[in-house]
Order: C-alpha cells, then sequence, then structure tokens
C-alpha cells in the first residue's frame, strides 16, 4: 500500500510540473526591449524616440547623396545612428513632438507633460522642485547637448529655419534661433517673446510659405474662427467667420488660400460625446481677403473621429490636391477633392479597411498609407501592413509594399527611402528602412534585442472569431500556453479588454505607446506561466468599421459591448484546455471599465479581475472633467449611465479585485475607485488597491509598471492558479 502511495504521488507530482511549467521568462525580461515612436522625417533625415525600460531618448539618422549625385531623391545608405539626448535615468518625463528645421541641422521637441485642470504638470517622482513642459532644441550631427527654449509646446520652424514659433499657455510666442555661426546655441537660450495675443484659446500655429504670416485657431467654446497674424503689418485678418467651429487649417502651396474643416457650432446645452459624429465640411478661404465658399460636406454625421484619430486629417498637396479623411462611406479612408470644387472626392483607398496614417511623395503624386486591408490575408485585419496608391489616377488601385506577418505603420518618406515603424508578434516596435530605388539592404533599429528580452520563448498569437448573443461578430486575439499538456488538464484562462475604446489589439506588438505594447507583452507573459490568454476586440473599438465602432447601446447607454466580453467567455468555456470555474478579467481604462462590470454582474462566471484605473459610474462621469464628461450624457441620461455601470448593483459582486490607480490621473478620476473600494470593502468583498501618488492615466514611470504587472501576476497567481506565497507589495 506504501509503495502504491508513493507512486501516486509521484504521479501526481509529475501531472502539476507538467500541467504548469517553470515559467521562461521574466516580467521584467518581456519589458526590457526598446520602443521606437514618433517617426519623423527632415530634409535628408528621420528621428525617432527609442523608450527601453523607461529611459527615454532621440535618435536620428541621417542619409548622404549617393556618389556624384546633387540630388536628394538619391540618397545612399549612410553611416549610423545617433543618439541626440543622454538620458540615463526614468525621469517620467516625456518626450514628443519631434519637429526638423528646414536645412535639417536642428530638432525641436518637447519634453514633459501638459498642465491638468489644477494647472499641475505631471510629476511621477514627487519631484519636490516641481515639474514643467519646455520646448527645447538640439543640433542632429550630435555636435552638442539639447538647449531648453522655453516653456510650452506644439513647436513650429520657419521656412527659413531662423524663427521658432511654439505655443504657451495657449497663446503664440517665437523665439531667434538663426544660424549656429552667430553663436546662439552655443552660448545662451534665445530670447523668447509673445507674437500676438488675441481671443480664445489659440492653437495649431502654421507659418506661411514665404514665412510672413502665421495661421493659428482661436477656440472661443461654441464656436472658432480661423485667423491669419501678418508679421509686417502686425495684424489679424479672420477667414470667413461664422458660427460653427473651424479647425484643421492648412495653406495652400502658394500661401494664397486657406483650406480648413467647418463643423457645426454647439447649439444650448449640446454636449460632446467621444462616440459620436457630427456634419463636416471642407472649405477654402482667399488669404488675403477672407472670403471663403465651401466645396463638399458630408452626406450626415461622418465627422469627429476622421478629424481628430488620424495625424493630419487635412492636408494641400504640391499637385494641388486636397486630401482629408472620412468614414461616410463606412469605413476610415483619405480622399481626394480638387480646391477648386466642382467634383466629387474620389476614395483613394477604397475597399473594406481602415487608413491610418499617412505620406505623400514630394511631386504629390503618390501616397503611402498603414491599413488593415485584409486582400492579400483575412488575418491581416489584425494587423497593419504598408500599401501605396495613385493620387493622379481617377480610379486608384492600392498596392501593397509590405506583406506576411509584421505589424508595419506610420510610414514616412526622406528621398528615396521609405521609412516606417516594424513590429512583430516577438519583436517590439522598432524602425524600418527601405530604399526605393536601389538594391540595398533594408536598415533596421535596433539591429538587435538585449540578450534577456525572450525572442524565441514568446507565441504567436491566433486570430479567433466569436459571434456576440445579438448575432454581431467580434475578433480576438488568443495566446496559448506553450508546452505538453496532460489529457484531461484544464488551465485557468483570463480575458483581456483594451481601453479607448477606440484601439484595436492584433496579432503582434502594439505600435500606439507603450501603454497598449506593454500590454501585449504581459498578455505573453500570462500565456507562459500557463493561462489561455483571449484578446477580445470588443464593439465600440477601431478596424471593423464605422458602424462596428459607433455600435448602439455602448457604455452609459446600455453597455451593449458587454455582450463581447461574454461571447469571449462562452468561447474560452467551449475549450477543452480551460477550465470554465477559473477564468479572470483584466484590463485598463476601458477594459478596467469592463473588468469591474464582468465582476459586477457575473462573479459567478468570472472568479477574478485586475482593474486598471477603469470607470465606475457613467453618471458620476456625466458630471467630471467636462459637462457630460465627454460621452455626452446628460441629465436625461443618468439613470441609463448608472444602469450601464459597474455600479449598478454590487450585491451580486463576490469575486477578488485588484484595483490600480495613479491619483493625478487625467482620463478617469482617481475619485471612482476610491469610491468603489469602499463599497466593495463594506460588502466584505475581497479588494487589494496598488496606488500610484502622482503618476497619471497612462503610467510614466517604468517601475510602477513592473510593480503594476508583478501585482497582477501574484493576484491571479492567488485566486486563479491557486500558487499562493509570491507575495505583493499591495494594500488589503
Amino acid at each position: 500500500m506504501m509503495r502504491f502511495f508513493l507512486l501516486l504521488l509521484l504521479v501526481g507530482g509529475s501531472i502539476i510540473a507538467w500541467a504548469q511549467p517553470a515559467t521562461p521568462y521574466s516580467i521584467e525580461q518581456v519589458l526590457s526591449a526598446p520602443y521606437c515612436a514618433n517617426l519623423t522625417a527632415g530634409r535628408d533625415r528621420v528621428a525617432w524616440i527609442v523608450t527601453t525600460e523607461g529611459i527615454r531618448n532621440i535618435c536620428v539618422y541621417q542619409f548622404t547623396k549617393a556618389s556624384g549625385s546633387t540630388e536628394r531623391s538619391q540618397l545612399s545608405q549612410p553611416g549610423k545612428v545617433i543618439q541626440l539626448t543622454r538620458q540615463t535615468i526614468d525621469n517620467g518625463q516625456e518626450l514628443g513632438e519631434l519637429r526638423f528645421s528646414p536645412d535639417g541641422r536642428y530638432l525641436a521637441y518637447v519634453q514633459g507633460g501638459s498642465k491638468n485642470a489644477k494647472g499641475e504638470n505631471p510629476n511621477p517622482v514627487s519631484d519636490p522642485v516641481g515639474a514643467e513642459q519646455a520646448v527645447y532644441i538640439v543640433p542632429t550631427d550630435g555636435s552638442s547637448t539639447a538647449r531648453r527654449i522655453g516653456l510650452g509646446n506644439h513647436p513650429s520652424f520657419s521656412p527659413d529655419g531662423g524663427r521658432l514659433l511654439f505655443s504657451q499657455a495657449g497663446q503664440p510666442v517665437v523665439a531667434s534661433v538663426t544660424d549656429q555661426s552667430t553663436g546662439w546655441f552655443a552660448t545662451a537660450a534665445p530670447a523668447v517673446s509673445k507674437l500676438f495675443t488675441a481671443r480664445g484659446s489659440l492653437g495649431s500655429f502654421s507659418w506661411s510659405p514665404d514665412g510672413m504670416r502665421v495661421l493659428f485657431v482661436s477656440d472661443r467654446g461654441y464656436h472658432s474662427f480661423i485667423g491669419i497674424y501678418d508679421l509686417a503689418q502686425k495684424t489679424i485678418s479672420w477667414l470667413a467667420p461664422g458660427v460653427d467651429r473651424d479647425v484643421a487649417p492648412v495653406w495652400s502651396p502658394d500661401g494664397k488660400r486657406v483650406a480648413f474643416i467647418r463643423v457645426p457650432g454647439l447649439r444650448h446645452g449640446e454636449l460632446e460625446n467621444v462616440q459620436g459624429g457630427n456634419r463636416f465640411a471642407i472649405w477654402t478661404a482667399d488669404a488675403r481677403t477672407g472670403e471663403g465658399r465651401q466645396l463638399w460636406h458630408s452626406p450626415a454625421d461622418d465627422g469627429g473621429f476622421a478629424q481628430y484619430y488620424p495625424a493630419e486629417p487635412l492636408r494641400w498637396t504640391v499637385a494641388n490636391q486636397l486630401l482629408f479623411f472620412s468614414e461616410h462611406e463606412d469605413w476610415m479612408h483619405l480622399y481626394s477633392l480638387s480646391p477648386e470644387g466642382g467634383d466629387k472626392p474620389i476614395d483613394r483607398t477604397p475597399g473594406p479597411y481602415e487608413a491610418e496614417e499617412t505620406v505623400v511623395s514630394t511631386d504629390g503624386q503618390t501616397m503611402y498609407f498603414s491599413s488593415n486591408n485584409p486582400e492579400n490575408d483575412p488575418l491581416d485585419r489584425d494587423r497593419r501592413h504598408i500599401w501605396r496608391v495613385s493620387l493622379a489616377e481617377k480610379n486608384p488601385k492600392p498596392v501593397s509594399v509590405t506583406k506576411g506577418k509584421g505589424i508595419e505603420t506610420d510610414p514616412t518618406l526622406v528621398g528615396n527611402w521609405l521609412v516606417y515603424r516594424s513590429a512583430a508578434y516577438n519583436r517590439p516596435t522598432g524602425i524600418e528602412m527601405h530604399s526605393l530605388s536601389q538594391s540595398l539592404e533594408p536598415i533596421r533599429y535596433p539591429n538587435s534585442l538585449p540578450a534577456r528580452f525572450p525572442q524565441d520563448a514568446l507565441v504567436e498569437p491566433q486570430q479567433v472569431v466569436m459571434k456576440a448573443a445579438d448575432g454581431l461578430v467580434v475578433h480576438g486575439q488568443l495566446f496559448l500556453p506553450t508546452g505538453a499538456t496532460p489529457t484531461g488538464s484544464r488551465k485557468p484562462a483570463l480575458i483581456f479588454m483594451h481601453g479607448g475604446p477606440m484601439r484595436q489589439m492584433l496579432l503582434g506588438w502594439h505600435y500606439r505607446g507603450t501603454y497598449y505594447a506593454n500590454a501585449y507583452a504581459i498578455n505573453q507573459y500570462l500565456a507562459a506561466q500557463g493561462y489561455v490568454v483571449l484578446s477580445v476586440n470588443y464593439r465600440a473599438g477601431i478596424g471593423y468599421g464605422r458602424a462596428f465602432r459607433r455600435a448602439e447601446r455602448q457604455g452609459p447607454r446600455g453597455a451593449s459591448e458587454y455582450q463581447d466580453v461574454l461571447a469571449a467567455a462562452d468561447y474560452l468555456k467551449s475549450r477543452a484546455d480551460v477550465d470554465a470555474t477559473r477564468i479572470g478579467l483584466w484590463g485598463g481604462s476601458y477594459g478596467g471599465y469592463l473588468t469591474a462590470l464582468g465582476l459586477a454582474r457575473n462573479s459567478d462566471r468570472f472568479a477574478a479581475g485586475v482593474d486598471l484605473h477603469g470607470v465606475h459610474d457613467w453618471s458620476w462621469r456625466g458630471n467630471h472633467f467636462t459637462p457630460g464628461g465627454e460621452w455626452g450624457i446628460g441629465p436625461d441620461q443618468m439613470k441609463e449611465a448608472l444602469a450601464s455601470s459597474p455600479n449598478a448593483d454590487l450585491s451580486q459582486w463576490r469575486s477578488p479585485c485588484l484595483f490600480v490607480h495613479g491619483d493625478d490621473d487625467r482620463n478617469v478620476s482617481f475619485n471612482e475607485t476610491v469610491d468603489l473600494v469602499q463599497k466593495l470593502r463594506e460588502r466584505q468583498v475581497p479588494t487589494e488597491v496598488l496606488v500610484f501618488p502622482d503618476d497619471v492615466h497612462s503610467l510614466l514611470l517604468h517601475k510602477n509598471w513592473l510593480r503594476t504587472y508583478n501585482a497582477l501576476d501574484a493576484f491571479f497567481n492567488t485566486y486563479l492558479l491557486r500558487q499562493p506565497g509570491k507575495g505583493v507589495s499591495t494594500e488589503k
């Protein structure tokens, strides 16, 4: 009998070890690789921001002319990457808004985040001195360190490169930044002076082609105007002023006209709704007389998202075409329109897919864009690739430039080189450069990853297509644990919900900042821990058309997207390798909202959850930040908003939850977590909290992300893997 029990123990032990193999890598390792963003092109070079374990720096790559060539269109492969900044610690201060001088010799950028409603800049390290947001300039040859120019953001060099315009507290200021030979850079920072003063909150500044005028928007609440400031005359003129909101102005190549987007002005009591839409029109105006006319208007409320999501919602090309984004044919597409009027817009990205970031060739004849066009592979619906299309043809047919399993976004052009951001399922976002005219090896940055980054241990996620209870088709990405599984062994599972909600998780490393890149990495890590992980792209997200993004009764108007979370749970329950009694939820922001909603409504289905800075009461949100809470929640919708919230009925919430929040959150009020945790404690629901004083929504400190994910790991280990003892520094 003793020999029998010893044998049973040995067999049982082997099954446990087999079902739950040792973790092949740590959270620190999977988050150790560089991440590249903010790709920006100059005259003959490109720059980007690289973040490595929270340490942010700016890099530049300069192309050189081919031997014997004087044309910028013939740039040969150059030497090396130059790191322009020398940050060695994670100070929690973001870098952004990279802008080259016209000759490419200097780069302006912004360090630090904008103020919150109380006038406080992000200060996640709690520096007693405080924090700021300021404009800097650095030489692109690496010959000198960066120089602080002044407080502000949105820098823009004049066409001659001698002046730098930027915004300071909603007003335009200018600094003289003459040639380096005069010594301005080597000696003292240039003096900053106010350019002009005007009513309203001013923004969208841009120099005229001759550098003698500045175009701007004056936002006055219910309406906004497009203005031109004349530097010589020191006068302001207004372009076709009306009772609407005029935005996104752009100069014509000759500086004689301005194009802009006109959106109806707000009515009394009307509330902004980030998930709604509005009518919009394309206008042009004479820059001298101010007289304007409408060229085209949308058939319905097709504006809003298409005017703020793309980096350049409107542009005027050198080939005399207006390019603008619109969803009036159900997908986010880019259209061309003659500035002379009379013609209908031409869809330059036709097909059932979304077009995102774009770049136009210097002759205005060709456009490159990133898209989830599934023409080459149905799985590309959940990827991004680069496409090329003619801007000269009347019936353009886009041609794929990149294919395969990668994620390619943000195309830009430098002479005869196409540069874009590139990632894969086992490689974070880097930079790739391809010659369009020569047979040269592509240039990649970084050309290698840290030795401790577990590239070979990562799993390739699978596309999963599910159907919600109301028949809506929903996509997801499935991460399966590696290694053999004993017959009959069932694993715990996790459902991840992204934030936004205007986001889409992909079959590879995410391109939209470290927030979503980290989330993808942690889903990989959780799969390595032994979980079956399903990331669900619920309705209200992007990538599947306007009808999907603007699905009825979403969020505060009925929480219809919760059906998609339940569909994901049903899918996992149907799998033979999943233990249906051990399914957990996790997500951030809107994903935190859906996590809390799932635990409140269905603790019988979801065993535990991790809620990162989620919305918990839509009726409360309706009175936060701005009237309507940016979601159009009016007094007559408060009852429905509350019913669509986790706070609506906490009587069924029994499953444990870990709450994570920074108390300087500018997206979701920290008070929402304070409130809900108190209510759950009163009901004796197991809760844990992890709070980061002075950090913001998208946590700025890498160490705070590490603490978050290690806490998440320990929490799910306790309640799903049922392996207590790892420990985590949280308040219970």
